[in-house]
This record gives C-alpha cells, structure tokens and sequence, in this order.
C-alpha cells in the first residue's frame, strides 16, 4: 500500500491557482427560497435523465424536495417528501433509476435507513436497512443508475440494487476505513473502481471487478434480499494520505481524483497502483491545488458540471467559488457572493451546461446563480 504520510508528488510542485478571478463569466444571483429552519446539507440536478435536466432535489431535516428552474431564473417546487421519522437529519441524496427508467431519489441520514422515493408519484418506493451508523453521502454508478453505494459513520461502504432492494457488497474490513467514511465517489468509465474518504485521513480505492457476477446476479435475484450471498471487500487497491485531517469529499476526475479536507483547498491528484505498471510500491502524485478561504470545517461538499469542466464550492462566509478544472494552473472563473448570503454553504450543483448553480445553506435557504449573457454575445 502507499506510504500514510502526505505526499507531494514526484519531483514536481503541484500548480497552485490564484485567487484572483478571471471575470471571464459573469453570474448573478436569480432567486434565494427558504424551506424552513433545519439545515440542508444536500442538493444535486439530476443528470440521470436528460427529460429532467433542469430538475434538483434538496435534502434536509426529515424533508426531500424536488424544484424545477425556471426560464426566469425563479424556482418551482415540484414535489416534498416528509419522512415519517420526525427526528431524521438527511444528509445525502443522489438521483437513481429503476430498470423501467423511472426517476427515483435516495436519500439518507441519521436513522441510519437509505429511503428510495418515487418521484413520478411522490411516494416512498423503498426502505434499505444495513447500516450501523449515520450515512452521510450516496452516489449513483453513471453508467448503471440502478447501482449506488452509501458511506457510513459505521466504517463501511455499501454497493446496493435499487431495483432489487439487494446489499451486493460491503468494503469494510481488514484493509478498511478506521473512522466514518464522509465521502464516495464511483469512477466515471471504469465500472468496478469506487473511492472513498473520511475521518481517518485517508482515501482508498476499491476495486470490485471479482465480484462483478455478485453485481450481475442482483438483478435477477428473485428470493428475499436478506438472502442473497453479500459479499465483503476487505482490502482497497490503494491507500492514499493525501490531507492532513478529515477528508469529506472527493471526486473522481477521469483517472484523477479531487478531495477536499478542512485545510482551505481542493487537491487534484494522480493515484498510481501497482497494476498501472508504476513500479514496485503505489504512490501518488499531486498535480494541482484549488484553494477555498474560509473552508477550514468539515461537511461542505464540492460539486462539477455534466462534463466536469467547472467546480463550485462554498464556504463558512456564504461565498461559492468556482473553478475552471480543465485549466492548468487552476483559473478561478469566479467568486459569488452576495449581502443576502452569509451563512455557511453545505453543498453546491452545477446544472448540466454548467451555466446555474444552485446552493444549500445551513439556515436552511437555497440560492440560484445564473450566468450573465453579455451583450457581444447577443450580438
């Protein structure tokens, strides 16, 4: 496995962006919509379904709720679903499918249940029970919207059917996190490679390709799903200590990964296992660094658009940075900010063109960035 101690990268300095915005997009502030006094700390666009593009969920308190944006620039909400449970605090949510394309919403929290909700007809669809502990970030397989994987305060992560209702796999184990995993992310072409990161430093890469029958089999799996033969993987591909403190985001980017810990930037780095042939340990190497001012707490969450050309991030002052990831060094697009905004940000979505953002803030209000259309491009 790679050294756990930080690394730098292999003879070169990582390339730093500047703070300094490039003003070569504009955005302004569209609308702001506050759903209650509870926290949202989840909100995502569905890029599942290309009829609901302009659609995204937040998530909140025991409330999930689906809006649309407007031409506008206003928010209409679509649907709310109340859990039953008064007391849940979800945390995550991801937009998912079923095998008949139906668009369902999973969601998850504090009670430590995954609620699959249909949002043709508003209704719970389905309950998974597995977890010991909070679950605090759930992502849909891109390639396969019926697969999703949740990541726990019990130290695992979980690879489920939202069709089937089956648990396929747990990670977890002798090679495992050793603290709540905060984050997980599936890799964007490569269907048997997650990652995952939490509080204990580290981020590890899972392969899952000798259980692919396992996968396979769950959708045809007709008896109970508490029957069916789960499998557990005990050992990742890679440990990597890229951060110092909690890590509770990361994202894949190609064969990249961002993460973000409480150190006030987002690191672009390169795992290099042994199966890619780069000697006789795995290492990694850091390639560039996004810095957030004002995101030294944990639990705020970055997001990118459809094609992972833009990233946006908030912070504890109510500030969203944006990023240009493609660019090296970084080039900081822009910084919003607004005087009706000054509270922390949990978590940003980048609609599918990458020209609104939407945000979710900790007094419970979402915001809506729209990019200004300047006048030489109208003419």
């Amino acid at each position: 496995m790679a050294s756990l101690r930080p690394v730098q990268g292999l003879g070169c300095d990582a390339a730093v962006g500047s703070l300094v915005p490039s003003g070569s997009r504009e955005f302004k502030l569209c609308s702001k919509h506050t759903e209650g006094k509870r926290p949202l700390y989840a909100i995502s666009f569905n890029f599942i379904d290309a009829r609901y593009y302009d659609v995204f969920a937040t998530a909140g308190g025991n409330r999930v709720t689906t809006y649309r944006g407007l031409p506008d620039g206003n928010l209409a909400v679509l649907q709310a679903y109340i859990d039953a449970d008064d007391a849940q605090s979800f945390y995550t949510l991801s937009w998912a499918s079923d095998l008949r394309s139906t668009p369902l919403l999973v969601a998850a929290g504090t009670n430590m249940v995954i609620r699959v909700i249909n949002c043709a007809t508003g209704k719970l669809f389905k309950s998974f029970i597995g977890h010991g502990g909070s679950i605090n970030e759930i992502r849909t397989q891109p390639l396969n919207p019926s697969l999703f994987i949740s990541a726990s305060k019990d130290e695992s992560v979980r690879l489920w059917n939202v069709h089937t209702g089956i648990c396929i796999l747990i990670f977890a184990g002798g090679g495992g996190h050793r603290h709540d995993v905060l984050s997980v992310d599936f890799h964007p072409s490569d269907v048997h490679r997650i990652a995952s990161c939490g509080m204990d430093n580290t981020v590890k890469i899972w392969s899952m390709k000798e259980f692919s029958p396992y996968v396979k089999k769950s959708f045809t799996w007709t008896d109970l799903p508490s029957k069916f033969p789960t499998k557990v993987v005990q050992f990742p591909l890679m440990t990597c200590v890229v951060h110092s403190n909690y890590v509770d985001c990361t994202r894949w980017l190609g064969d990249f990964i961002l993460s973000k810990s409480v150190e006030n930037e987002i690191v672009l780095w390169e795992p290099k296992t042994k199966e890619q042939g780069h000697g006789e340990g795995d290492s990694i190497d850091v390639l560039q660094k996004y810095p957030v001012p004002d995101c030294d707490i944990w639990f705020i969450k970055f997001s990118c658009d459809f094609h992972f050309n833009q990233l946006a991030i908030g912070n504890r002052e109510g500030k969203i940075y944006v990023w240009d990831v493609q660019t090296c060094p970084p080039e900081l697009i822009t910084m919003l900010s607004s005087p009706q905004c000054k509270i922390t940000i949990r978590q940003t979505a980048v609609s599918f063109d990458g020209s609104t953002f939407v945000a979710c803030s900790k007094d419970g209000s979402i915001y809506r960035w729209d990019e200004v259309e300047h006048e030489a491009a109208k003419n």
